[in-house]
Parts: structure tokens; C-alpha cells; sequence
């Protein structure tokens, strides 16, 4: 049930819209079970063999932190965030280790060919925040309705934004229509929604159709030239950005309509003058996520330099190997990871970077390793670089009018989190945002619909 299908606006969402606000007025203490159940059919309705696995999952962490709450134990946490990455990569990457495996002379491991399921690596990253934190003693002990509420809320459990305990739980406990500004978040909340779905069917979606045919004919091994190969990578540059921050807004709106505010997730990233700057701007909640858990409990820059660049280098190659099974993927990670490192270099040497040839330089590194992130294999990226380097037939046929209004949405415009905090109600901008979800939801109808990208992951 896609965020952007009538199933889910005309059907799901309406009921939960409902039955959430005769529980919150008449019902109060329903409200919170309500909408577990409701985050529980939501994920079924994608794949009903998949919803024992994250209650199941659900269920054996709260009662870790149950246990560990009160009988301590040393080691308890680190082997339930063991079990946890385990199934992570027991479902994920086991289809890699075997491909891997088969690289050795002599074996011939049977490749697993079970289907990964929805949401996986992000209710796997939650259950490791609130653990952890548990452990570290910042995290406080939840009952368990509020626990799978935190897990599984719907507007995030497929695709995040990933949300730490922290930033959640104290809403739980609110009166989401007795606050003073509850019409105000609710508009909020469906404005967000309306500019998310805008960005998602009017601005990713058509530019799949210039990205997908030049990687795929990469994947077949077929030419790319000079044109078709700078029209695909440019064409994903803003595809993705427009596809995963509109799956953000979307998210962000739906929990506002549901009396939760999620954290941002973009700021405008393309605009950034600095890698660190990008990875500040881009999937904020995993790059806070990345560091906190990953980049300082492996020294971070308390320990030198060496280790500091080290830790970079590993954070991002493991943070690459997470958005997908595949080494393209990691050898995207990696290639952040040297240039974060290259970034550390060059600041402790003090050499001075324009605004202008820093946005540059950023902007062509970002869009050039976008290559590994969507190409299927090493020789097809290695198909669409000779193009992008004039390593292949010039071409013809670039349509850069197809870029001029992505570009500018995503180098000028503001982000929508900022635009719907800063515009004031009139009836002239609800009747535009009206003709904007009317316009969109044509769009959905004429079946010109795509599947998040970050749902795969």
C-alpha cells in the first residue's frame, strides 16, 4: 500500500483518520493501541507473512529491555543488538556472503532466495537506538504498547525518517486535538503530505523514465554515450532526491495528521559547499544515526587523526553495505568515505575552498558516485563512467529541459518543512494546495506510479 495509491487515499487512510479521532475523544486510552494496530495492517498489507516476524521482533526486544531493566546483566543488550543485526543480515545479505562464497575455488554455496522484508534494516536501526541507549542508561523503560508504537508507527517504519526514542515518546502521552494549535498542525500535516505526493508523481517519477533505460541498457552491456550517460546520472541525481524527500514530507505529514511530529530528514543537500555539509543535509536522521553509533564508538577525532580518518572510511562503507546487498554499494560507501577523509585533510591544512567551487566540487562527487548507488553491477558503472568521462560516443538528444524545474526545486526552492512553517493560513493557499492534490491525484490515476527507492532497503 504505496503512500501515493488510492488504496491507501481513499481507503486506509481516511478509517485510520477516523477511528484515530472518535479514540482520541472518546476513548483516550485506545488511542495508543489503535494506532499499533493500524501501523500492523498497514505493514500486512504488503506482505502478511511479514508482520509475525516484526511483532515476533518486537516482542523479544521489549522483553530484553525488560529483563535488562530489571536484573541488569553486562552482556544481555550487546548480544540482543547482535540477534538483531544478525537477522538483519541473515534476510538481507545472506544472498551476498554466497555469492561471495562462490568466489572460492571449489564451493558452490546455494543462494538463499527468500524475499527481504519491507522496512527490515530501519525497525533493525530502532530496536539498536533504544538498546543502546537503554544500556548507556539515557533511555528510559517502555511498556510494551508503547514500545511497538515506537518501532512500527506506519508513516515510518518502511523507509524512516529514523526516529530516535527520545524525539517520540513524550508525544505518546499527548492530546493530540486539545493542544491550541492542533488545526494548525493538521494543516501543517496535510500540506506537507500534498508537496510530498507533488514531488514524489510530479518531479521523481518523470525523471525514472530518463534515468531507468540508460542504466538498464548499462546492465545489458550495450554502449552508453556521452549524452545518454550524463541524461541518466543527472536524471537519478534528482530522481532520488525527489523520490526519498518526498517519501519524508509524506511521512512527516501523516504523523502530524496523527499528533506526532517526526524529525526532519532533508535540508536542502544539493545546495551543500562540503561533503561533511551533504552528509549533514541528506537522510539527517541515518547520518546522525551513522555517527552516534557507528563513527564515535570507533573513535571518531577523539583519538588522532589516523583514527579519525579510519573510522570515517569504515562508518561510510558500512553505511553503504546497509543500502544495499552489493558491492556497488559499498564501493559507494567507501568512496564517502575517502572523500569525508580527503575533506579532514583539507581543513587541517588550513587551504581555503570558494563557496562556489566547493557547491561544485561537492555537487560533480555526489552526482558521479550516484553511478555506483544505482548501477547493477561494477561493469555497467564502469559503462556509464566511460560516458560521463567522453570515453564514448558523443550522442545526441539531451533533454535538459526535462532538469530545468528539478534543478531549481532542489538548488532554489525551500525544503517543504520550512515553506509550511513559514507560510501563514489564507484561503488563497489552501485552494492552491487543493488544485495541487487534485493535480497529483490525476497524476496517480493515469498509473504513473513507481515504488519508493528506499523502500528496497
Amino acid at each position: 500500500m504505496l503512500f501515493n495509491s488510492f488504496a491507501f487515499l481513499f481507503g486506509f487512510l481516511p478509517v485510520a483518520l477516523a477511528l484515530h479521532a472518535l479514540a482520541a475523544r472518546a476513548r483516550p486510552d485506545w488511542r495508543l493501541p489503535l494506532l499499533v494496530l493500524l501501523s500492523l495492517v498497514f505493514y500486512g498489507w504488503w506482505d502478511v507473512r511479514f508482520v509475525p516476524l516484526l511483532v515476533v521482533s518486537i516482542g523479544l526486544n521489549w522483553l530484553t529491555a525488560r529483563r535488562f531493566g530489571a536484573r541488569g546483566g553486562r552482556w544481555l543488550i550487546p548480544l540482543a543488538v547482535a540477534g538483531n543485526l544478525a537477522l538483519l543480515a541473515l534476510f538481507k545479505y545472506a544472498g551476498l556472503l554466497a555469492d561471495l562464497a562462490g568466489l572460492i575455488p571449489g564451493l558452490d554455496p546455494p543462494r538463499p532466495s527468500w524475499a527481504l522484508p519491507l522496512g527490515i534494516s530501519f525497525f533493525t536501526f530502532h530496536h539498536v537506538m533504544y538498546l543502546v541507549d537503554l544500556r548507556a542508561g539515557r533511555a528510559p523503560p517502555m511498556d510494551l504498547t508503547r514500545y511497538a508504537l515506537y518501532i512500527a508507527f506506519f508513516p515510518q517504519v518502511l523507509a524512516g525518517p529514523l526516529v530516535r526514542w527520545s524525539e517520540i515518546l513524550h508525544q505518546f502521552d499527548e492530546a493530540p486535538y486539545d493542544r491550541p494549535d492542533a488545526w494548525e498542525r493538521i494543516g501543517r500535516g496535510f500540506t506537507l503530505f500534498g508537496i510530498g505526493l507533488a514531488k514524489k508523481v510530479f518531479l521523481g517519477d518523470p525523471l525514472a523514465s530518463y534515468a531507468n533505460p540508460v542504466f538498464q541498457a548499462a546492465a545489458e552491456g550495450r554502449a552508453v554515450s556521452v549524452a545518454e550517460a550524463w541524461q541518466g546520472t543527472l536524471a537519478f541525481t534528482f530522481q532520488i532526491y525527489f523520490d526519498f524527500s518526498g517519501y519524508t514530507d509524506m511521512a512527516l505529514g501523516l504523523a502530524l495528521l496523527f499528533g506526532i511530529v517526526l524529525p526532519q530528514n532533508f535540508d536542502t543537500p544539493y545546495r551543500a559547499t562540503s561533503l561533511r555539509e551533504f552528509w549533514r543535509r541528506w537522510h539527517m536522521t541515518l547520518s546522525r544515526f551513522l555517527r552516534d553509533y557507528l563513527y564515535v564508538p570507533l573513535g571518531g577525532n577523539r583519538r588522532g587523526l589516523a583514527v579519525q580518518l579510519g573510522a570515517l572510511f569504515a562508518t561510510m562503507t558500512l553505511g553503504g553495505l546497509w543500502h544495499g546487498a552489493g558491492l556497488t554499494f559499498v564501493a559507494w560507501g567507501a568512496a564517502h568515505g575517502i572523500g569525508l577523509g580527503l575533506g579532514v585533510l583539507w581543513r587541517r591544512a588550513g587551504l581555503p575552498m570558494p563557496a562556489a567551487l566547493g557547491w561544485l566540487l561537492t555537487f560533480l562527487f555526489v552526482t558521479l558516485t550516484w553511478v555506483l548507488f544505482r548501477a547493477q553491477s561494477f561493469e555497467a558503472a564502469l559503462a556509464m563512467f566511460k560516458g560521463l568521462f567522453g570515453l564514448a560516443p558523443a550522442g545526441h538528444g539531451f533533454k535538459w529541459r526535462a532538469f530545468v524545474p528539478a534543478a531549481l526545486v532542489a538548488l532554489a526552492g525551500p525544503t517543504a518543512w520550512a515553506a509550511v512553517h513559514r507560510l501563514k493560513p489564507r484561503p488563497a493557499l489552501a485552494t492552491a494546495l487543493a488544485l495541487l492534490l487534485v493535480a497529483a491525484l490525476l497524476r496517480v490515476g493515469d498509473d504513473a506510479n513507481f515504488e519508493f527507492i528506499y523502500f528496497q532497503f
